[in-house]
């Protein structure tokens, strides 16, 4: 089913950049430059994403999140800014958008964006478990607790952030650049060397102590968690 995009931007040149890309991709984009209207529109249609301007005429970007949130509207919402501080993107972000891209910006970082945010909406419909198992390892997706057998084990937020994306792929090669697109960021510099620093720490929590090995490095490609 072809994907529906509500665009609420009021610089047109802007916006029909955006239109045309979207469109050239496959994708139903609908747009409106004013606030009030694209309130209306997100309230009532069945779009996948709003893509959503903050300085608009009418209703401004950060009341339209306000209220679709708390009319529980569950649309995705990127939104686009000039405003560029770190604490105008947690505003954005606390206010309760899913994404916050600055302007200007180039369209391919966009577009992965969206596609992500889409592929995220689609797999909330899913119903999902409350815990993964990879031989003796386990997770409670509830509690976020993980354990090996009957061990208890201790990790920080992104640590189990990991290794949740990790064994919800289990027995499957992941890359280092799928890493840092599921568990960070696209803004996430791809030059660090932080995704090694934390595989080796997960090891030293997961695997030391225990003589099946899970988390296994697949030279040049990337990294699987299984039991050989």
């Amino acid at each position: 089913m072809q994907s529906k995009i509500l665009l609420v931007e009021d610089d047109i040149a802007l916006a029909d950049s955006i239109i045309n890309g979207f469109t050239n991709a496959g994708y139903s984009i609908f747009h409106t430059s004013d606030g009030n209207t694209g309130y209306e529109i997100a309230s009532q249609s069945e779009f996948d994403i709003m893509i959503l301007d903050l300085m608009l005429p009418g209703m401004n970007g950060l009341d339209i999140i306000q209220n679709l949130r708390k009319n529980k509207i569950g649309i995705s919402i990127l939104v686009l800014s000039a405003k560029i501080s770190t604490g105008d993107r947690v505003k954005g972000l606390q206010t309760g958008s899913d994404d916050y891209l600055v302007k200007p910006f180039e369209f391919s970082e966009l577009l992965a964006r969206v596609q992500a945010l889409i592929r995220r909406s689609s797999k909330d419909t899913v119903l999902e478990p409350t815990s993964l198992q990879v031989h003796d390892l386990y997770i409670d997706l509830i509690k976020r607790k993980v354990r090996r057998g009957t061990h208890i084990i201790d990790l920080r937020p992104k640590e189990y952030e990991l290794l949740e994306y990790l064994m919800r792929n289990s027995g499957r090669i992941i890359s280092r650049n799928m890493i840092i697109e599921n568990v960070w960021d696209f803004n996430f510099d791809p030059m660090t060397n932080i995704v090694e620093s934390k595989i080796c720490l997960l090891r030293d929590k997961i695997d030391k102590e225990f003589p099946d090995k899970l988390i296994h490095t697949i030279r040049g490609v990337g990294y699987v968690i299984e039991k050989k």
